[in-house]
């Protein structure tokens, strides 16, 4: 072995399995599912989506889909692209729904209007996770 390496292996150092114990910015003690998150980002997804196909304001949808997305990056800060996805997803298949089921017939731009809450929801988990993440830094003792 490299000069010094043998006494960092003895002491454990170069062990990962200390490392996948534990998960970045979650407390030791806490439950460890996001389900219920999940759980919330489909409501707010789908009621984002009746949002969008009862009132048709795109304006509105992507304020609903920003604020949602950062509440949800706010409360999980690890990974916020998936806030993204779990809410923005559905407003896309909630117009679908809303044109195979219902009368509402929209126009192709709106359902192409319609993707546009990914890039709010970018923009809103990334903001949420980086208040909470600066928020522990600064009350960390």
């Amino acid at each position: 072995m490299l000069a010094g390496w043998a006494e960092k292996a003895e002491e454990g150092s170069t062990s990962i399995s200390r490392m996948s114990d534990s998960v970045p910015g979650r407390a030791a003690g806490s439950s460890g599912s996001d389900s219920p998150i999940y759980l919330i980002g489909a409501i707010l997804g789908i009621c984002a989506g009746i949002l969008d196909v009862r009132i048709g304001d795109l304006l509105l949808t992507a304020l609903f889909v920003l604020a949602s997305a950062m509440l949800l990056g706010g409360f999980r800060p690890q990974r916020p692209w998936r806030w993204t996805i779990t809410i923005a997803v559905f407003v896309p298949v909630v117009q679908l729904l809303a044109y195979l089921f219902l009368t509402e017939k929209p126009y192709a731009a709106q359902i192409y209007e319609s993707f546009l809450g990914f890039l709010t929801g970018i923009a809103g988990a990334y903001g949420g996770s980086f208040f909470r993440r600066g928020l522990n830094e600064i009350l960390k003792q």
